[in-house]
């Protein structure tokens, strides 16, 4: 194992150093590759955060380094990063989290993983690709990403091989996971891609049919949609196919009037459907309300996680890893579940053992609270919390504005414009149950959406501009 992850490594680095673009792409493409964990010098590592500091450092020695001394005369020479001083904010606020936690190596190294290397990546996005036609073979790489995460996730429904946990891989309970470990990381990594992928789809001009070699580029766009949202569904991520949802409803209202229309008239008969439908208005109610179990461990969780921020942490929050040693004095093993939807169901427990015992549903300690908020909260502090509200919100506010303006123009660069602004929205509908950005390769693509969303607004050269609407007549 040893002996392939430096060679693999040694085999990046000659690529970095011949073909930079390249590289990036390929770090784009295989941000799963976090998965492949390994020791150096006694520092844990993964493969994914290798590639990331041997591109970076290529970068810096190669581009940046020589011409250190003409950008100190020169300002006008200086790039001019979009959300600069945000991101400055950010390794300032981590690192004050870290301390939180005494500096602890498992605070150090999320911190790294986390906070630093995908800031590195956001930092080499913009020097290496110079140009907005050159921005889409960042979505072309995580297209690739999304195809292979997805088809091996359809290959285990088919088949229950390679996944680990045996009630998963049982053929009546079977959730898939694709490489990673769990259900829920498959909707998460997939669910903000599909929306950017549809609306880079629908950015692209279909009459153009004397293109040839453009057809099979949006074919292969369109499969890796369907696909993806299959995986979706077949790891039975609940919390992703809602933020897909409301991703696909936000789209359609904003995408123009006939978009608007026939998104409403879909939205009156599923809802129509729903009412009437006493079984599906029962489960709408039920997940609306987190009634249903993974709803009521979760609210047991804020509560639990509330508590303890309120004790003395609100604005100090846990520390980087601190959240599960953090928890624990306010932590309660279990809940009391209804899951028969008895009447007077806390009286009646209440007086019997036996119900008790039936209705008992003992609840772990997770890494995180599973919300967006109370994540950044609890990891970060308050101040880390509102600059993470301050950048998504920069972000969707100027997404927006650009899809709005591109739509005055009618060019369809705004469907790309749009589909990066309803992804952000997936991140935040799925975030309010699960953990969208504590993870490897999330993080690292969280900070990818920044950067395309700031690559259509920043003042790039405008050359190959116009590929974005895939030669457009």
């Amino acid at each position: 194992m040893t002996f392939i992850i430096v060679t693999s490594a040694i085999l990046f680095l000659l690529l970095a150093l011949t073909r930079l673009d390249w590289a990036v792409l390929l770090i784009v493409a295989a941000l799963p590759t976090y998965l492949i964990r390994f020791k150096l010098l006694g520092l844990p590592l993964t493969f994914l955060e290798i590639m990331i500091l041997i591109a970076f450092a290529v970068w810096f020695f190669k581009a940046f380094w020589p011409g250190f001394k003409k950008l100190l005369k020169d300002k006008s020479a200086r790039m001019n990063y979009p959300y600069s001083v945000e991101i400055i904010l950010l390794l300032i606020v981590s690192l004050l989290a870290v301390g939180t936690a005494h500096w602890s190596a498992g605070a150090l190294g999320i911190w790294k993983a986390y906070f630093f290397e995908p800031l590195l990546l956001f930092i080499l996005l913009f020097n290496v690709f110079k140009d907005k036609k050159s921005w889409l073979k960042i979505l072309g790489a995580l297209a690739i990403s999304a195809a292979a995460v997805s088809l091996l996730a359809i290959f285990q429904q088919a088949t229950g091989l390679l996944i680990a946990n045996p009630f998963w891989a049982a053929g009546a309970t079977r959730r898939v996971v694709s490489f990673f470990g769990y259900p829920n990381a498959v909707g998460l990594y997939l669910a903000p891609l599909v929306i950017i992928f549809s609306g880079w789809l629908a950015s692209l001009n279909w009459q153009d049919g004397i293109f040839f070699y453009d057809r099979p580029k949006k074919i292969f766009l369109g499969l890796v949609i369907i696909i993806s949202i299959l995986a979706i569904y077949f790891a039975k991520s609940e919390g992703a196919l809602i933020g897909l949802v409301v991703g696909f409803l936000v789209f359609g209202l904003l995408a123009g009037r006939k978009a608007r229309i026939i998104t409403l008239i879909l939205l009156i008969f599923i809802g129509a459907g729903a009412y009437f439908y006493a079984p599906a208005k029962n489960a709408i109610i039920k997940k609306a309300t987190l009634s249903d179990l993974s709803g009521s461990i979760r609210r047991q969780q804020w509560k639990e996680t509330w508590t303890m921020l309120s004790d003395g942490r609100i604005i100090s929050g846990a520390g980087l890893s601190g959240y599960q040693t953090a928890i624990k004095p306010y932590h309660q093993e279990g809940i009391f579940y209804n899951s028969d939807n008895l009447p007077n169901f806390d009286a009646r427990v209440y007086g019997s053992a036996e119900l008790r015992t039936k209705y008992w549903q003992p609840v772990e300690i997770y890494l995180y609270p599973h919300n967006i908020f109370l994540n950044f909260w609890s990891e970060l502090g308050m101040a880390g919390a509102l600059l993470f509200i301050w950048i998504i919100g920069k972000y969707l506010f100027l997404s927006l504005r650009l899809s709005q303006k591109l739509k005055i123009k009618n060019e369809p660069e705004k469907y790309l414009a749009l589909g990066l602004f309803a992804a952000m929205i997936v991140v935040i509908i799925h975030g309010l149950v699960d953990v969208p950005y504590f993870k490897n390769d999330l993080a690292a693509m969280f900070w990818i959406i920044i950067a395309l969303g700031a690559a259509l607004n920043f003042p790039l050269t405008n050359k190959g501009e116009n590929e974005l609407s895939d030669n457009k007549k």
